[in-house]
């Protein structure tokens, strides 16, 4: 990579150079970004993933563009148009923006007014205006009279025409535009459309006008939806004069003033180019811009909330009754033993029409002692609360745990081709049960399987740029998944297809391997798997657990590549590598500095003795038990001043929605949450987070609940 970029990437992500330069050196070399983080914080200063995740977004970047400048400087090349100063400028480029800028005079364009002129012979009158060498542009168009041009008036039409096409290629013109208009409103205003019953939920953007330098990101992505759906039109409020006087005032700056009936043509040409071609296409740009900027927020937010979601703490290995509730169609129960394995499956009718809740309680209570489950499980959809408060009725044994249990996604999985693949003699019912149950036993293991998209956690993110939140998520999903670590012998393909290094391929051939020829004993056998070299075992190997290996440290975190260091701080300190792991008395006495060796240095030894002294600690926290406030159901029961017991469903950047127990979920807005000048809710809250709220206000026709974080 060219080092402009290297220094760009550089600024932009306040990081040295030489952290950039290594971080593409190992992208080249095929190495991934939990590893590169995880194993070679020599090379990269330590830099976390998402710094590393963040250089290499920026390396693609700058790579399309060099491709970019390549066919820019190939086109205007052969135009016969390229100039040592131009590709100078094209070439030390390091804005897009200003890349498009100059090539937009040489970039070929559909048929333009401009272009009809210069077919009828008015280019050289243009030229004469243009670099202000006529002081009379009237007599001077009377010599383009022909055929082709009726009368004079016609021929500084032309000239015109071409001028104002001139001015508004002109990349100083333009650049003068963006950073006016950046300063402006943007301004919204309703069409006849939002009359109708569907475009009140846009009620809010009717006449709204914001600084577009201050708009909040969901406002502005909201503005933006309900004008793609027409029922708003939106603009930025630039005075047409004023940018006028502007672009002319410059324009005589760079020529001297022009005598008045040639000012008076090219004030012509300027309020027609602003007009007609750049107040469209700047506005246009600097709307783009700004919603590029809410993009990555948006996204930012969307991913900080999947990771949340996905290190949600586990229930662990535990025998598990999950219920999918229903009124009508009834509630499908599932017994899962602790690998998440199918032992059995029935419907019971506990809720209207049926009321079946004598039966209901029998058949719970007999799956219960038969299956010798531990945890009960309650999707919290519909029919969630009356079905916990069934639960409670049923004589339950000592120690058993109920859990409610989000559905977000799960109808997804069971209705998906990894469902259908798993489960191919149940229906769609039983497979959202068993999701249900597993999400609660790991949480990680179970949501890989489902689009992201498909788990109720995200801002407009239909909305935004649909690539980008793909590798935002796809980042934050292998970043999870590898910062857990994966049990090797247990672990599906498609929690596999996520560690570092593997893929859909290989995690198929992985389990393959491992149902014909058993269990894994060690990572070394990882490479008689078809397919996976010493590449793939390198950025692989750290992130598999194998509990009960004969070597221990094959269940942690501790890379291959270093067993022989573990060997050595063994050796000093006369035990066996099995009594120094998980010994953190013996690890706390091992001085780091004295087997720093090679490629790994201080950071990295570092990490092995922490490993050590807890190897293969799980980085989640434990599951808790949660009850709803059993006197609230709907709406109608809340009443401004309770306070009420919550879980945080999603966090945006205005706020987080609250689960109270009933249909509608609660909004704590951001001004709500006790800390003055907040301007990340995700500071305060997390997913999934138990707290305690007061309500504030409750609009019953609008359906919406507005709370107040109290813990």
């Amino acid at each position: 990579m060219k080092e402009i970029y290297i220094q760009e990437i550089a600024h932009r992500l306040e990081v040295k150079p030489w952290q950039v330069e290594n971080c593409e050196r190992l992208f080249e070399e095929g190495a991934t970004i939990p590893f590169i983080s995880r194993y070679r914080k020599e090379k990269t200063g330590g830099l976390d993933d998402v710094a590393v995740a963040e250089i290499r977004h920026l390396t693609d970047v700058f790579s399309e563009m060099e491709k970019r400048k390549e066919t820019i400087l190939g086109t205007i090349g052969q135009a016969g148009a390229l100039t040592d100063d131009l590709r100078r400028r094209i070439e030390t480029s390091v804005d897009a923006r200003e890349i498009e800028d100059l090539y937009l005079p040489f970039r070929p364009k559909r048929r333009t007014r401009a272009t009809v002129a210069k077919e009828a012979g008015l280019e050289p009158l243009a030229d004469l205006m243009y670099n202000v060498s006529t002081a009379d542009p009237a007599r001077e168009a009377e010599k383009y009279v022909g055929e082709k041009v009726p009368s004079a008036d016609d021929a500084l039409a032309g000239a015109r025409d071409i001028i104002a096409e001139r001015i508004s290629e002109t990349a100083s013109v333009r650049e003068t535009l963006r950073s006016i208009f950046k300063t402006r409103r943007i301004v919204s205003k309703a069409t006849r459309k939002a009359s109708s019953p569907e475009a009140q939920k846009y009620k809010g953007y009717f006449e709204c006008s914001e600084p577009l330098s201050r708009i909040a990101p969901h406002r502005l992505l909201a503005m933006l939806r309900a004008e793609n759906e027409g029922y708003i039109t939106i603009r930025i409020d630039a005075d047409p004069e004023k940018c006028g006087n502007k672009i002319y005032y410059d324009f005589c700056q760079e020529r001297r003033y022009p005598a008045k009936p040639l000012a008076l043509q090219i004030r012509e040409a300027i309020d027609d180019a602003y007009g007609r071609l750049l107040e469209p296409s700047i506005s246009n740009e600097v709307i783009r811009e700004a919603k590029e900027k809410a993009d990555i927020e948006s996204i930012r937010v969307f991913g900080e909330n999947l990771r949340q979601l996905l290190l949600a703490p586990p229930v662990g290995q535990k025998r598990i009754l999950a219920i999918d509730p229903g009124f009508r169609t009834g509630c499908k129960v599932v017994c899962l033993d602790e690998q998440g394995n199918l032992l059995h499956n029935e419907t019971i009718y506990p809720h209207p029409p049926a009321n079946e809740k004598i039966q209901s309680i029998k058949a719970v209570s007999s799956m219960i002692e038969k299956y010798g489950v531990e945890v009960i499980a309650i999707g919290s959809g519909t029919a969630g609360r009356e079905t916990e408060d069934f639960i409670k009725r049923v004589p339950l044994p000592q120690g058993t745990k109920v859990y409610m249990v989000s559905e977000d996604g799960a109808s997804i999985y069971s209705a998906s081709e990894t469902g259908r693949e798993e489960f191919p003699d149940y229906d769609v019912t039983v497979r959202g049960a068993v999701s249900i149950g597993r999400r609660l036993m790991d949480p990680l293991a179970e949501l890989v399987k489902i689009d992201p998209k498909s788990l109720g956690v995200g801002q407009y993110q239909h909305d935004v740029d649909q690539n980008l939140l793909k590798e935002k998520l796809d980042n934050t999903v292998e970043s999870c998944v590898n910062s857990v670590g994966v049990n090797l012998n247990t672990a599906s393909p498609y929690l596999l297809s996520y560690v570092s290094g593997i893929g859909p391929a290989l995690a198929g051939n992985i389990v393959g391997y491992r149902t014909e020829h058993g269990a894994y004993r060690s990572r070394q056998d990882l490479l008689k798997v078809k397919r996976l070299g010493d590449k793939a075992f390198e950025q692989c190997a750290g992130f598999l657990r194998i509990p009960g290996a004969e070597n221990p440290l094959d269940n942690s975190a501790v890379h291959p590549e270093c067993y022989h260091i573990v060997e050595r701080m063994a050796a000093d300190l006369n035990v066996s590598t099995r009594e120094l792991v998980g010994n953190a008395s013996l690890c706390s006495g091992i001085r780091a500095e004295k087997y720093v060796e090679g490629e790994f240095g201080l950071p990295t030894i570092n990490d092995i003795i922490n490993e050590l002294k807890k190897p293969g600690r799980d980085p989640r926290e434990n599951a808790r038990e949660f009850s709803f406030a059993e006197d609230i159901h709907t709406i109608e029961d809340l009443v401004t001043g309770m306070e009420l017991p919550g879980i945080v469903t999603n966090i945006t950047a205005f706020g987080a929605f609250v689960d109270i127990g009933i249909k509608q979920n609660g909004l704590v807005h951001i001004s709500k949450m006790g800390v003055k000048g907040l301007s990340d809710p995700s500071k305060v809250l997390k997913l999934h987070q138990q707290i305690k709220v007061r309500v504030l206000d409750v609009d019953t026709d609008r359906q919406r609940i507005s709370l107040q974080l109290i813990k």
